[in-house]
């Protein structure tokens, strides 16, 4: 039976890449959000028309990116949430809280720097890893029973 993750968080890193590559020869099926980051960010406008105020703008586009997200986060068996070093991921910490809340296999990601501010979160995942192959060593032992 193929294991759904779901890759959710931080875009401006190739993090998914080193996962979904790293665990190719595992039976795994990964989802995730749009990465296109003006793709994300203008879809409600260009879907539903053009807004002149920013704020209705930007809330068309996070209701419907929801609704992928959402789906996938269901969908999903595992659920990995990466927190970058440079950029605030708000709606990293939205998705993990859904995942939770779902009861979700959640998996955090982020650096040594974030642990306190992200304590919290951690508290809620069944494991943090620092680096993206340590993910993959966690899926390959749920998978396989095999260490690294």
């Amino acid at each position: 039976m193929t294991l759904k993750v779901y890759l959710s968080g931080e875009i401006h890193t190739d993090w998914r890449e080193q996962i979904i590559t790293g665990a190719k020869d595992l039976d795994i099926s990964f989802d995730g959000p749009v990465t296109d980051h003006e793709a994300s960010d203008n879809c409600g406008a260009a879907i539903l028309g053009p807004e002149e105020n920013k704020f209705w703008h930007d809330r068309k586009s996070a209701q419907i990116n929801a609704i992928r997200i959402r789906r996938g986060i269901e969908q999903a068996d595992v659920v990995v949430v990466r927190f970058g070093e440079q950029y605030r991921q708000w709606n990293a910490a939205f998705d993990a809280g859904v995942a939770s809340a779902l009861g979700k296999s959640l998996i955090i990601l982020h650096g040594p720097e974030h642990q306190h501010a992200l304590k919290e979160i951690d508290a809620a995942a069944l494991a943090v890893a620092e680096q993206p192959e340590q993910v993959v060593q966690i899926l390959r032992y749920v998978l396989t029973g095999t260490l690294p």
